[in-house]
Protein backbone atom coordinates (compact mmCIF):
# COMPACT_ATOMS: atom_id res chain seq x y z
CA UNK A 1 0.00 0.00 0.00
CA UNK A 2 2.80 2.10 0.86
CA UNK A 3 4.30 1.65 -2.63
CA UNK A 4 1.19 2.43 -3.97
CA UNK A 5 1.29 6.26 -2.00
CA UNK A 6 4.81 6.83 -3.38
CA UNK A 7 3.76 6.03 -7.11
CA UNK A 8 0.91 8.28 -6.63
CA UNK A 9 2.86 11.22 -5.31
CA UNK A 10 6.03 10.49 -7.94
CA UNK A 11 3.15 11.34 -10.55
CA UNK A 12 1.56 13.76 -8.74
CA UNK A 13 4.83 15.66 -8.61
CA UNK A 14 4.85 15.40 -12.46
CA UNK A 15 1.61 16.13 -13.39
CA UNK A 16 2.55 19.59 -11.28
CA UNK A 17 5.99 20.00 -13.14
CA UNK A 18 4.90 19.56 -16.63
CA UNK A 19 1.29 21.06 -16.29
CA UNK A 20 3.65 24.63 -16.18
CA UNK A 21 6.98 23.41 -17.64
CA UNK A 22 9.55 26.10 -16.99
CA UNK A 23 11.46 27.54 -20.28
CA UNK A 24 14.47 26.61 -18.34
CA UNK A 25 14.77 23.60 -16.81
CA UNK A 26 16.74 22.16 -19.46
CA UNK A 27 19.24 24.26 -18.10
CA UNK A 28 18.47 24.84 -14.52
CA UNK A 29 18.29 20.65 -14.03
CA UNK A 30 20.67 20.62 -16.16
CA UNK A 31 19.93 17.76 -18.72
CA UNK A 32 19.39 17.57 -21.92
CA UNK A 33 15.89 17.74 -23.25
CA UNK A 34 14.42 15.31 -25.44
CA UNK A 35 11.42 16.27 -26.42
CA UNK A 36 9.64 16.38 -23.52
CA UNK A 37 11.75 14.41 -21.54
CA UNK A 38 14.88 15.45 -19.54
CA UNK A 39 18.14 13.49 -19.29
CA UNK A 40 20.84 13.81 -16.38
CA UNK A 41 22.58 11.61 -14.42
CA UNK A 42 20.85 10.87 -10.63
CA UNK A 43 22.13 7.98 -7.94
CA UNK A 44 24.87 6.82 -10.25
CA UNK A 45 22.37 6.34 -13.22
CA UNK A 46 21.05 7.69 -16.51
CA UNK A 47 17.94 9.71 -15.11
CA UNK A 48 14.77 10.39 -17.71
CA UNK A 49 12.13 12.25 -16.52
CA UNK A 50 9.24 12.29 -18.84
CA UNK A 51 5.59 13.27 -17.97
CA UNK A 52 4.53 9.69 -17.31
CA UNK A 53 7.28 8.60 -14.98
CA UNK A 54 11.08 8.62 -14.09
CA UNK A 55 13.32 6.17 -14.90
CA UNK A 56 16.43 5.28 -13.98
CA UNK A 57 18.14 3.06 -16.29
CA UNK A 58 15.42 1.31 -17.72
CA UNK A 59 14.03 0.74 -14.28
CA UNK A 60 10.88 2.94 -13.31
CA UNK A 61 10.92 4.79 -10.22
CA UNK A 62 7.77 4.68 -8.14
CA UNK A 63 9.26 4.94 -4.54
CA UNK A 64 11.46 7.73 -2.12
CA UNK A 65 14.49 7.67 -5.14
CA UNK A 66 11.30 8.65 -7.19
CA UNK A 67 9.89 11.20 -4.68
CA UNK A 68 13.36 13.21 -4.74
CA UNK A 69 13.68 13.14 -8.62
CA UNK A 70 10.51 14.76 -9.03
CA UNK A 71 11.02 17.28 -5.68
CA UNK A 72 14.41 17.93 -7.20
CA UNK A 73 13.14 18.91 -10.77
CA UNK A 74 10.04 20.94 -9.40
CA UNK A 75 12.48 22.80 -7.21
CA UNK A 76 14.98 23.40 -9.79
CA UNK A 77 16.60 26.57 -10.52
CA UNK A 78 19.76 28.11 -12.12
CA UNK A 79 22.02 28.86 -9.20
CA UNK A 80 24.66 26.79 -8.85
CA UNK A 81 26.13 23.92 -6.78
CA UNK A 82 28.35 25.81 -4.31
CA UNK A 83 30.45 23.14 -2.49
CA UNK A 84 32.00 25.19 -0.42
CA UNK A 85 32.05 25.69 2.62
CA UNK A 86 30.90 22.37 3.21
CA UNK A 87 28.08 22.01 5.86
CA UNK A 88 27.47 18.64 8.29
CA UNK A 89 23.91 17.89 8.26
CA UNK A 90 23.17 18.71 12.04
CA UNK A 91 24.37 22.63 11.13
CA UNK A 92 21.62 23.20 8.80
CA UNK A 93 18.51 24.92 9.29
CA UNK A 94 15.74 22.62 10.79
CA UNK A 95 17.26 19.57 10.87
CA UNK A 96 17.11 18.57 14.29
CA UNK A 97 14.15 16.39 13.87
CA UNK A 98 15.97 14.12 11.33
CA UNK A 99 19.04 14.41 12.80
CA UNK A 100 19.54 10.97 14.78
CA UNK A 101 17.78 9.05 11.65
CA UNK A 102 20.58 10.99 9.17
CA UNK A 103 23.87 9.25 11.72
CA UNK A 104 21.86 6.11 11.50
CA UNK A 105 21.07 5.73 7.99
CA UNK A 106 23.60 7.43 6.30
CA UNK A 107 26.75 7.20 8.39
CA UNK A 108 26.74 4.31 10.67
CA UNK A 109 25.86 1.85 7.73
CA UNK A 110 29.24 2.61 6.59
CA UNK A 111 31.40 1.92 9.28
CA UNK A 112 31.38 -1.56 8.85
CA UNK A 113 32.57 -1.46 5.69
CA UNK A 114 35.31 1.47 5.46
CA UNK A 115 38.04 -1.12 4.55
CA UNK A 116 35.99 -2.15 1.33
CA UNK A 117 34.87 0.93 0.61
CA UNK A 118 38.20 2.25 0.19
CA UNK A 119 39.48 -0.38 -1.96
CA UNK A 120 36.27 0.97 -4.29
CA UNK A 121 36.48 4.70 -3.94
CA UNK A 122 37.61 5.04 -7.93
CA UNK A 123 34.59 3.15 -9.15
CA UNK A 124 32.56 4.88 -6.31
CA UNK A 125 33.61 8.15 -7.67
CA UNK A 126 33.19 7.40 -11.25
CA UNK A 127 29.74 5.75 -11.12
CA UNK A 128 28.57 8.47 -8.90
CA UNK A 129 30.63 11.44 -11.18
CA UNK A 130 32.58 12.27 -7.92
CA UNK A 131 36.07 13.64 -7.07
CA UNK A 132 38.17 14.29 -4.59
CA UNK A 133 37.61 15.74 -1.50
CA UNK A 134 38.81 19.23 -1.38
CA UNK A 135 42.44 20.17 0.33
CA UNK A 136 42.16 20.56 3.96
CA UNK A 137 39.43 17.73 3.99
CA UNK A 138 40.46 15.73 7.14
CA UNK A 139 40.48 11.92 7.74
CA UNK A 140 42.28 8.68 6.33
CA UNK A 141 40.49 8.91 2.75
CA UNK A 142 37.62 11.11 1.53
CA UNK A 143 35.64 11.85 -1.73
CA UNK A 144 32.98 14.13 -3.09
CA UNK A 145 29.92 12.65 -4.99
CA UNK A 146 26.35 13.97 -6.73
CA UNK A 147 23.67 11.71 -6.16
CA UNK A 148 21.94 14.55 -8.05
CA UNK A 149 23.34 17.31 -10.42
CA UNK A 150 23.56 20.41 -7.87
CA UNK A 151 23.98 18.82 -4.73
CA UNK A 152 27.10 17.29 -3.53
CA UNK A 153 28.16 15.27 -0.66
CA UNK A 154 31.46 14.98 1.08
CA UNK A 155 32.19 11.44 2.77
CA UNK A 156 34.98 11.33 5.44
CA UNK A 157 36.72 8.31 6.42
CA UNK A 158 38.49 6.87 9.14
CA UNK A 159 39.71 3.55 9.31
CA UNK A 160 39.88 1.11 12.42
CA UNK A 161 43.23 1.51 14.49
CA UNK A 162 43.93 0.43 17.99
CA UNK A 163 42.77 3.33 19.71
CA UNK A 164 39.70 3.94 17.83
CA UNK A 165 36.80 2.22 15.61
CA UNK A 166 36.18 3.45 12.14
CA UNK A 167 34.04 6.26 11.61
CA UNK A 168 32.22 7.38 8.33
CA UNK A 169 30.77 11.46 8.23
CA UNK A 170 29.12 13.15 5.49
CA UNK A 171 28.71 16.66 4.88
CA UNK A 172 26.93 18.64 2.31
CA UNK A 173 27.59 21.35 -0.03
CA UNK A 174 27.07 24.14 1.07
CA UNK A 175 23.76 25.34 -0.92
CA UNK A 176 22.10 22.43 -0.85
CA UNK A 177 18.89 23.04 0.68
CA UNK A 178 18.31 25.55 -3.03
CA UNK A 179 17.95 22.27 -4.54
CA UNK A 180 16.01 20.33 -1.52
CA UNK A 181 14.24 20.55 1.76
CA UNK A 182 15.39 19.40 4.99
CA UNK A 183 14.03 16.40 4.78
CA UNK A 184 14.87 15.07 1.39
CA UNK A 185 18.39 15.94 1.95
CA UNK A 186 17.94 13.51 4.71
CA UNK A 187 17.18 10.69 2.44
CA UNK A 188 19.31 11.75 -0.38
CA UNK A 189 22.13 11.34 2.20
CA UNK A 190 20.80 7.49 3.24
CA UNK A 191 20.22 6.87 -0.54
CA UNK A 192 23.45 7.48 -1.46
CA UNK A 193 24.79 5.45 1.19
CA UNK A 194 22.67 2.84 -0.08
CA UNK A 195 24.00 3.21 -3.73
CA UNK A 196 28.14 3.21 -2.05
CA UNK A 197 27.26 0.01 -0.37
CA UNK A 198 25.64 -1.36 -3.79
CA UNK A 199 28.45 -0.66 -5.49
CA UNK A 200 31.31 -2.14 -2.93
CA UNK A 201 29.29 -4.92 -3.10
CA UNK A 202 28.74 -5.05 -6.76
CA UNK A 203 31.05 -7.74 -8.37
Amino acid sequence: MMGDNYAKIVQDNLNKLFENLPKDLARALPATQNGDAFLFEAFGETCEIRSDGIFLGEVRQTGVIGILISLYALNAKPETCLTAPLKAFKDLPNSMPYARAFVTRTQQILVHHVEDIEKSRGRIMEKLNGHKAPAGVEGDFSFVVFPLPKIALCYIFYEADDDFSASATCLFSNNALSFLSIDALADVGEYTSKKILHLVQEK
